[in-house]
C-alpha cells in the first residue's frame, strides 16, 4: 500500500505539472484533527481547474493515480442526478487499497469551492486566488442542541413509526417490517442517542458517520442495549429487536428530557406500547377489528 506522503506527492505533482490545474484543496477525514487515523482514509480532494471539458471528455487522465479495482463517476450516471453544482466527481478505489474520492471544479467558483465546509484546507494555490480559510474543524458536524419542539417531534415520529412496524410483522411482510425499524424507527432513537451524548459533553462533539463514533461516548449498557436493537432476519427476532428498541428509547428520552426540562410523552408510550403487544399476541391472519385499542 502505497504510503501517505507518496500519495499526496502524486496528488500534488499532477497538479503542479498541468496547467489546468490552478488549485488543489482537501477536506473530510483526513483534515479532521478528531477523526482517527487508519489506513482506508479517503483522500477527499479537489482540483480546481480551467477547461473543465478537456478533463471530463478523457476517460484516461485519471490512469496516472495508479491501477484501479474499481471507479464511480456519479455525475455521469443515469442512477444519479447531479448534486455538484457543475462539479465532476471520480471516486477511485487502487488495488493497493488506497483510495481518492477526486472532484474537479470550474476555477470560476474559487471563492466559494468549498460551500463554506469548515474541513477544507487549500494545499496549492499557483494564483494565490483562493480565499483565505481557517484551520480545519469539525464543529459543523457536533451534535446540535434540541429545542423542545424537535424532541417532541421526535418522540411523536418514534412512536407513530413502531406501529407500522409490528403491522408488518403481524401480516408476515417482513421486508416492510424491518425497512420502518431500520428506515424510520432508527433514525429517531439515533436522535435521542446523539442528544444524550451532547448533553454529557457539552454539544462539543461529533458522533460521526452513521454514529461511528457513538460507542466511545455511551455506557456500555446503552450500547449493549443498541446493539440488540439490530435483529436477526425472522419474525421473532424483529419483534425482539422492536421492543428492545423501545426500551432504549423510552430510557433515554426520559433522561434527555430531565435534563433538558421537557416533556416526555408518556401516555403516548403507554398506549402505543399497549397496542403493539396486543398486535404481537394476536395470531397472523386475525379478522379485522379482532384489535381492541380501546384497553
Amino acid at each position: 500500500m502505497r504510503s501517505e506522503r507518496e500519495m499526496m506527492e502524486l496528488i500534488l505533482n499532477f497538479a503542479r505539472n498541468d496547467e489546468r490545474v490552478r488549485a488543489v484543496a482537501m477536506n473530510g477525514s483526513r483534515t479532521n484533527p478528531n477523526a482517527p487515523k487508519d489506513r482506508f482514509q479517503d483522500y477527499d480532494v479537489v482540483y480546481l481547474v480551467t477547461d473543465m471539458d478537456s478533463f471530463i471528455g478523457d476517460k484516461h487522465w485519471v490512469d496516472v493515480f495508479g491501477s484501479r479495482i474499481v471507479m464511480q463517476t456519479p455525475e455521469d450516471m443515469d442512477l444519479f442526478p447531479p448534486e455538484l453544482d457543475g462539479n465532476f466527481s471520480y471516486l477511485m478505489l487502487f488495488t493497493d487499497g488506497n483510495r481518492i474520492d477526486l472532484t474537479l471544479c470550474p476555477i470560476e467558483k474559487k471563492d466559494n469551492w468549498n460551500n463554506g465546509d469548515k474541513l477544507s484546507v487549500v494545499l496549492l494555490d499557483k494564483d494565490q486566488a483562493l480565499p483565505k480559510l481557517a484551520p480545519p474543524s469539525d464543529e459543523d458536524y457536533w451534535v446540535k442542541r434540541p429545542s423542545a419542539a424537535f424532541f417532541a417531534d421526535c418522540c411523536n415520529e418514534f412512536w407513530w413509526v413502531s406501529t407500522y412496524v409490528a403491522k408488518g410483522l403481524w401480516r408476515r411482510e417482513i421486508t416492510y417490517a424491518l425497512d420502518h425499524l431500520n428506515l424510520y424507527v432508527r433514525p429517531m432513537l439515533f436522535k435521542m442517542l446523539e442528544w444524550k451524548i451532547g448533553i454529557d459533553t457539552g454539544f462539543s462533539l461529533s458522533t460521526g458517520k452513521n454514529g461511528k463514533y457513538m460507542e466511545k461516548h455511551l455506557p456500555r449498557a446503552s450500547w449493549s442495549a443498541f446493539m440488540s436493537t439490530y435483529p436477526e432476519a425472522t419474525y421473532e427476532g424483529v419483534w425482539r429487536a422492536l421492543f428492545a428498541t423501545l426500551d432504549l428509547f423510552r430510557s433515554t428520552a426520559g433522561e434527555v428530557a430531565e435534563r433538558m426540562q421537557f416533556v416526555y410523552p408518556i401516555e403516548e408510550d403507554r398506549n402505543v406500547t399497549s397496542y403493539l403487544k396486543r398486535v404481537r399476541d394476536m395470531e397472523p391472519g386475525a379478522r379485522a377489528g379482532e384489535i381492541n385499542t380501546d384497553q
